[in-house]
């Protein structure tokens, strides 16, 4: 993949080489939402349920602290080394990460050390989940024709539903075939022990796949590549609008994936959330390649426009309207799940297009990971300890607005597009090439 364009068939499965790790880490990311309700006072003993939960929401909030440094580490090696050993070295850790939390004793067993080896697990998935979707926009970017990027966008957000219907219709399973004592003791450990072997067989294929022709004619040559000194000074205007796009996505996830469903856990039956979860993603899996087709011909910017003003509107409704039936959870989850799917759509089009290539990985993933790490991370405590003060009201209006913030820094990127320093490769506007060409 060198001189010419790619060969159909393996493009399509370097497509789904890399896409598939988005599978991975939302399978991983909603099962730690889903299962923390079981699972948390085996680690954090507590009178209280809403104290464990505390606990491992915590242990979520640390471990995405590491998303920076996997940011900026796979990121350098994006740059440094080529897209292809970043995304074999994030997906490694990753399976490391969810099989630790599989096999992981309790605290009865072990006392404060199960605690510590939930930290350590979340730090590995932490470091990998901050390098491995700055790593896969950046390889399937550099490959994708310029009328196919959101298409290819789509197909990221298709992989994240189908990781978050796998999560939830295995919860809901589980749910029914073992019952709650024995979801509580052992049932919780399998989707993390799934998410492992997923990992491994993703490793696998990404075993064959062969670098981008942009980083092979492009960055290879170039000895600055990879240069923090690039990102941070020459390129801070668009770190700034990375950092406020992403924080608008970010806020909308850490809500939609762990404090929706854990609310959903805690006002409904048993299982009736998890069945919310395998609804709404069994939808977005349908449509999602459709909408990135939609915003490839309509433009991100217009798109991205459209899908957040409804959202403003519907977002804070089906939050704080939430009741324990079934149909209200799916139009609650529902929202938000279409909502992030739509922007996971159009941003790696948009992210990759603000960087050169020759920094594009460090530049994407360092502001990436920083944005994620303590918005997503923060996001479950802090909305669990408002919703518990009756102040859910204020909660969800500062998930309001920094999703509007995002929006504005996106269409300041689209419409203003910042100018490339001297002597840069910045993208500037070129005719269309074949698939494995375009960058």
């Amino acid at each position: 993949m060198t001189g010419s364009a790619t060969p159909e068939p393996r493009l399509r499965r370097s497509v789904a080489a890399t896409v598939v790790g988005n599978f991975v880490e939302y399978f991983d990311w909603l099962a730690y939402g889903l299962f923390a309700p079981l699972f948390a006072a085996q680690f954090f003993p507590a009178a209280d349920p809403v104290t464990s939960l505390l606990g491992a929401f915590a242990v979520f909030a640390a471990g995405m602290l590491f998303r920076p440094l996997g940011g900026v580490l796979f990121g350098r090696l994006a740059d440094r080394r080529g897209r292809r050993p970043a995304l074999l070295l994030s997906i490694a850790l990753m399976a490391a990460g969810s099989t630790l939390i599989g096999i992981a004793p309790t605290y009865e067993q072990i006392g404060v050390f199960a605690a510590l080896l939930l930290l350590l697990a979340r730090a590995a998935q932490g470091l990998s989940s901050g390098g491995e979707w700055p790593a896969a926009v950046t390889y399937l970017m550099e490959m994708a024709a310029e009328n196919r990027k959101c298409f290819y966008g789509g197909l990221f957000s298709m992989t994240a539903s189908a990781g978050a219907f796998l999560a939830a219709l295995l919860g809901g399973g589980l749910s029914d075939l073992l019952g709650p004592a024995a979801m509580t003791e052992w049932g919780w450990r399998v989707p993390f022990l799934l998410g492992g072997v997923f990992g491994v067989v993703l490793l696998l294929a990404r075993n064959r796949l062969a670098e981008t022709a942009v980083f092979e004619r492009e960055v290879r040559p170039r000895p600055a590549r990879g240069s923090f000194r690039k990102v941070l000074v020459e390129y801070r205007r668009q770190v700034l609008l990375v950092v406020l796009f992403v924080a608008g996505l970010t806020t909308v996830i850490g809500t939609w994936s762990t404090v929706v469903p854990a609310i959903g856990h805690r006002i409904a039956p048993p299982g009736t959330m998890f069945w919310a979860v395998v609804v709404v993603n069994l939808i977005s899996m349908a449509t999602m390649p459709f909408l990135g087709r939609l915003a490839d011909r309509v433009g991100e910017r217009r798109f991205l426009t459209a899908v957040t003003l409804v959202f403003l509107v519907a977002g804070p409704f089906a939050y704080l309207g939430m009741t324990p039936d079934l149909a209200v959870l799916t139009a609650a989850y529902g929202s938000g799940v279409l909502y992030m799917g739509c922007v996971t759509a159009v941003m790696p089009k948009m992210l990759a297009a603000v960087f050169p290539p020759e920094v594009r990985g460090l530049g994407i993933g360092l502001p990436h990971g920083l944005t994620t790490a303590i918005l997503g991370g923060l996001t479950p405590s802090v909305a669990t300890y408002l919703d518990g003060r009756g102040l859910s009201g204020w909660y969800i209006a500062g998930v309001m607005a920094t999703v509007l913030l995002g929006w504005l820094a996106a269409v300041v990127a689209v419409r203003r597009p910042a100018a490339a320093p001297p002597g840069s490769s910045a993208p500037a506007p070129r005719r269309r090439e074949p698939a494995g060409l375009a960058g």
